[in-house]
């Protein structure tokens, strides 16, 4: 059975860094696309970053030039490394797999609609105090 686990949340003073690590379990094949959404308080999940294996790699406005999405395909293993933290970057990170990013590219979807992910882990908290 698939299974996404989140880990390496915490809580930070602005400016500082903490690195999301969300490891996968039971997966029959290599996702092709792995990404990572977060929830504030009140707020709609939104897209944070996503990866491929085709190599492309998508990041929200808000967090580019500060995150960084990577991948260990021996391990499994997705990461978010996340420096120059902002308070509003508060909230519960989520590690989330498209089975068929193709799919969604064939109908023009946008990569940081929650409804073209299959799977999600349970999510880690992220708190950033100015």
């Amino acid at each position: 059975q698939e299974q996404l686990v989140e880990s390496g949340g915490g809580s930070v003073q602005s400016g500082g860094s903490l690195r999301l690590s969300c490891a996968a379990f039971g997966f029959p094949y290599r996702p092709p696309c792995m990404g990572w959404f977060r929830e504030a308080p009140g707020q709609a999940r939104e897209g944070v970053a996503a990866i491929y294996t085709n190599g492309r790699i998508d990041y929200a406005d808000s967090v580019k030039g500060r995150f960084t999405i990577s991948k260990d395909n021996d391990k499994n293993t997705l990461y978010l490394q996340m420096n120059n933290l902002k308070p509003e970057d508060t909230g519960i990170y989520y590690c989330a797999v498209d089975r068929d990013p193709s799919q969604r590219d064939e109908y023009g979807g946008d990569w940081t609609d929650v409804g073209w992910f299959d799977y999600w882990g349970q999510g880690t908290q992220v708190t950033v105090s100015s």
